[in-house]
């Protein structure tokens, strides 16, 4: 392996396209959207375009700088940039952090879909296998990667796209189900449309939050992309409204095909709905496709953490030997670093199965919101130092800035307030402060050291 190779740019148009879609649909809407519906009940649709309608201005925002500049490491690279050093150590090392609590909890998702057809397998020993074929699939090279994740997220599309046909067909006409049409009764006859009122659509965006992790990917790819001032915006534009077919309109078809009420945790909400209306051939199809996407997502999850380490070793924020890449152009030591520490999730469903999704979705959901916020502050220094001249010249511009920017980070407090009042998330409150501050110390011991500094890296973007 040679040091301070540069990354393969073997990421066509395509990949891009389909890494930004691929990245919204994973456990957070197959399995977690259960825990949504049960805090919102049918208006779940309002929760999941509400949220979207945010993270598609943190994107927005994301993809501003990245277009101006296409570096690797993405927004940790920008914070390190255009607002100091300590500001671009804790945000790599938090969406380190924060990617390596989703994968674990894909990790987690994988054994309890494995159980729907054998419930004697345990959680562990199917987490065990995923863990193992994802880390092999980011050592060969990103043209794998890149082809593995287009095939897996037209997969998961043609799924959500076919499960909402399929659902529909019955609402309308009972295809599959004795000719009985189930109609739209469920969106009001258990409680209402807002069963839990208006609180608990806004708890409810907590939880959304998690499902869309992710899907700022598309900053991450940048650094291996082949026309990012093209590729970046088109996929970034493209999200908003695949967002509201995908999520919004997945959630309609559960909650018009089944009681809200009597969605359950033991699956996947979209396998148990077929299921328990009879229809055993499509749960076992959709299943099929929910361990599809959970390989995806997981996928995506190692990618995007090896870049983020790559970045940081380049940046002087992590070991030296994180710089090396291979022959492949792939951060080899980057990906066994951070598949190592996943892999713990293996061991914690060894002994916790039944508690381990619930932990790391929590932690995961306030390192997500830790990530938009930074980038959305590093937004507002990249505008102030590139000066209004050289704003006015940008390709592709952050809509209604500024005031859609402080909008979203008030929207993004008002999480951190929400997750007080949800018991299963309020230990991340608890423990954000312990994780911050280790950080912190981790940045002053390593500030010792002879690291770039800011204005290093301020010299370079110019």
């Amino acid at each position: 392996m040679g040091e301070n190779q540069e990354l393969n740019r073997g990421l066509k148009n395509r990949h891009i396209q389909l890494i930004a879609l691929g990245g919204a649909i994973g456990t957070g809407l197959f399995y977690g959207s259960a825990s949504t519906i049960g805090l919102v009940g049918p208006a779940v649709m309002l929760s999941y375009a509400l949220g979207g309608f945010f993270i598609f201005l943190v994107m927005r925002c994301m993809g501003e700088m990245t277009v101006h500049i296409p570096v690797s490491g993405a927004f940790s690279t920008f914070a390190y940039k255009y607002w100091g050093d300590m500001a671009g150590f804790i945000s790599g090392w938090n969406y380190w952090f924060c990617y390596v609590a989703v994968s674990m909890a894909e990790i987690t998702a994988v054994g309890i879909y494995v159980n729907y057809w054998f419930p004697n397998i345990p959680q562990w020993v199917s987490g065990l296998v995923m863990f193992l074929i994802i880390t092999g699939i980011n050592l060969i090279g990103v043209k794998a990667f890149g082809e593995i994740e287009f095939w897996g997220a037209i997969i998961k599309v043609l799924a959500v796209i076919m499960m909402i046909l399929f659902g529909l067909a019955i609402v309308f006409f009972g295809f599959g189900h004795g000719g009985e049409a189930i109609g739209f009764s469920n969106l009001w006859e258990h409680g209402g449309f807002l069963p839990k009122g208006f609180k608990g659509l806004m708890l409810s965006l907590v939880v959304v939050t998690f499902a869309f992790g992710g899907v700022e990917l598309i900053g991450i790819t940048a650094g291996e992309a082949e026309n990012p001032d093209k590729t970046i915006p088109k996929a970034i534009n493209q999200v908003l409204y695949r967002i509201l077919i995908f999520y919004v309109g997945s959630m309609l078809v559960l909650v018009t095909l089944f009681p809200w009420d009597k969605v359950g945790l033991k699956g996947s909400p979209f396998v148990m709905i077929f299921d328990q209306l009879g229809i055993p051939a499509a749960a076992s199809i959709l299943n099929i496709i929910v361990l599809t996407a959970t390989f995806s997502a997981y996928n995506s999850c190692l990618y995007s953490n090896a870049r983020m380490l790559f970045g940081l070793a380049n940046q002087g924020n992590a070991p030296k030997f994180l710089k090396k890449v291979g022959k492949t152009g792939v951060p080899a030591y980057c990906v066994l670093f951070s598949s190592g520490i996943v892999g713990i999730a293996v061991i914690l469903n060894a002994y916790l199965p039944g508690q381990v999704f619930g932990i790391v979705m929590s932690v995961a959901v306030l390192a997500i919101i830790i990530n938009w916020i930074m980038i959305l502050i590093t937004h507002n220094k990249f505008r102030r130092i590139i000066g209004p001249s050289e704003a006015g010249m940008l390709k592709f511009k952050m809509p209604l800035y500024p005031i859609s920017n402080y909008v979203t980070l008030a929207y993004l407090g008002m999480l951190i307030v929400l997750m007080w009042f949800l018991p299963d998330f309020r230990i991340s409150l608890y423990l954000a402060p312990a994780w911050l501050g280790i950080l912190m110390v981790a940045y002053k011991i390593k500030s010792r050291g002879k690291g770039k500094n800011n204005s290093e890296y301020l010299k370079e973007a110019n």
